[in-house]
């Protein structure tokens, strides 16, 4: 038993020392990746864009090649947390964040606050604060960026020769909210002898609303503050369970002309 608790503590410390390479080498491979966007290169070679040519020839995906490049464009501005990522106080991903919200903030972007924040959270929980930090510094800022995920939304059906249905697509954060919180209920597992997997009892709780005549009452509660209903500035998001944070006013589904602040008072 104390061999095994040796090996643990062994492997440990080398994903520990592993990961702090890899997060060394992501800093330089930010670097390389903010110098090559301003060359031609990729121009030379035919490439639409010089991060569709790290996209292509680094064998990565769109979102990556751009979290790279905008923390190579941040890290002479951002010393202070990458000094903090050599000095293994935080990873390479609390990084990322922090040249995302400075990137969006701006002016109002206060690096000491957050690097205190991200010394002292995981990269997940890390993320939701700087998303109240964006909140909290442009309210109407967040507001627009939470409309133009509104505008992304689509939902695709199609059908297989056999009359199957298959169902891709995406919704905004307060949509899917919504849609979670009305299949939850219906896709708990029912017992010990229950062996579907989670997808499965989506499925099923999926078909079980929709057939259910639309009787079905959806509760939402939302977390907010006063400041928050009243709009005012460096107040945080208002939050529900399955939601990043929001605010108190969203586009009223099917009309973008009018705003609804029922959300946030919903229960």
């Amino acid at each position: 038993m104390l061999q095994a608790a040796d090996r643990g503590a062994e492997l440990a410390q080398k994903l520990i020392e592993s990961q702090h390479r890899i997060d060394l080498e992501l800093l330089e491979q930010s670097r390389l990746a903010a110098e090559f966007v301003k060359t031609d290169f990729w121009d030379y070679e035919g490439s639409a864009t010089p991060y569709d040519w790290i996209r292509i020839n680094c064998h990565l995906n769109s979102n990556t090649v751009g979290d790279r490049a905008t923390v190579g464009e941040w890290m002479a501005k951002l010393s202070e947390s990458v000094k903090a990522v050599e000095n293994r106080e935080i990873g390479f991903n609390h990084l990322v964040t922090m040249a995302r919200t400075a990137e969006a903030v701006g002016e109002r972007f206060d690096e000491a606050l957050l690097l205190k924040q991200a010394r002292e959270t995981s990269p997940g929980k890390f993320f939701h604060t700087c998303e109240h930090y964006r909140h909290a510094s442009d309210p109407k800022a967040y507001a627009n960026r939470q409309w133009e995920k509104y505008e992304q939304r689509h939902l695709r059906l199609s059908r297989w020769e056999d009359g199957s249905l298959i169902l891709s697509g995406v919704l905004d954060p307060v949509g899917g909210a919504a849609v979670r919180s009305a299949l939850e209920p219906l896709a708990r597992s029912r017992g010990w002898d229950d062996n579907r997997q989670l997808e499965k009892r989506y499925a099923d709780a999926l078909v079980e609303l929709t057939t259910n005549g639309g009787n079905l009452k959806v509760n939402m509660q939302v977390t907010t503050s006063v400041e928050t209903l009243l709009g005012l500035v460096g107040a945080p998001g208002a939050e529900n369970e399955f939601t990043l944070p929001t605010l108190p006013a969203q586009p009223r589904r099917g009309d973008p002309s009018r705003w609804s602040a029922g959300l946030a008072t919903a229960a």
